[in-house]
């Protein structure tokens, strides 16, 4: 009998939203290892924690990694391919390193059916899946950044309120004398003046940011490549 270690993960949205709970994947996949003769040696248990992070960054994640490179175990075991990868890339460069230790990945629920990468059918549908969940993660991306250049361009509020600007309700208004200052940041760098020269003068004149924080080359970086401020930086 071949040894499995079983990853289950949630994240506090995940369980306030849908309730998602680590007791149900647990229970899925302990029956699953019955099911396929597998002897668990191992629950990793993940709360908290979201699919943004490798799984390499992740406390359980590295412990799951760490079982199965002293060969305590030749199955992992999820129940989703987003319980383990944040995307088709991370998904696809560990598979094939497992692929070619000889671990094999179950993934319990895909679709209602399980997929199992020890045969060459469940590699091919876990390069499709991986594949599909890759673009519908820039799909969403897309969307995104398509609502949020909206909200720009009729100066509709997103997040946090952007320097040179002030919040009415949902609409954004132009604060004078902040972009006074963009006007400023822009002209400087116009004439050849570094980031990390035009934060020192900002701060040496004690100009206030938005959140009142040291002015930083980074800070003035994303001012500079804001498209909330590029009609007034072609205007300049």
């Amino acid at each position: 009998m071949e040894n499995a270690v079983c990853y289950v993960r949630v994240s506090t949205e995940e369980q306030a939203r849908f309730g998602v709970s680590l007791e149900a994947q647990e229970e899925r996949l302990t029956a699953y290892c019955k099911m396929s003769g597998l002897e668990l040696v191992k629950i990793v248990r993940e709360e908290g924690v979201s699919a943004s992070k490798a799984l390499h960054t992740r406390p359980g994640g590295e412990e799951l990694l760490k079982l199965v490179a002293v060969g305590q175990a030749q199955h992992v075991i999820a129940l989703k391919l987003d319980r383990l990868f944040r995307d088709a890339e991370d998904a696809l460069r560990q598979t094939k390193a497992w692929d070619k230790a000889g671990i094999a990945l179950h993934l319990v629920d895909m679709g209602g059916q399980t997929l199992n990468t020890a045969t060459a059918m469940g590699r091919f549908f876990l390069n499709m899946m991986a594949g599909f969940a890759e673009l519908e993660r820039n799909l969403i991306a897309e969307r995104t950044e398509a609502a949020l250049s909206h909200k720009k361009r009729h100066l509709e509020a997103y997040g946090p309120t952007p320097y040179g600007f002030d919040r009415l309700g949902e609409a954004l208004v132009t604060n004078a004398r902040e972009m006074d200052v963009v006007t400023d940041i822009q002209r400087r760098f116009k004439l050849g003046e570094s980031l990390r020269s035009i934060a020192k003068a900002l701060n040496d004149a004690n100009v206030p940011s938005k959140t009142g924080a040291k002015w930083y080359a980074s800070t003035v970086k994303y001012m500079l490549g804001n498209d909330l401020y590029i009609p007034k930086l072609e205007a300049a």
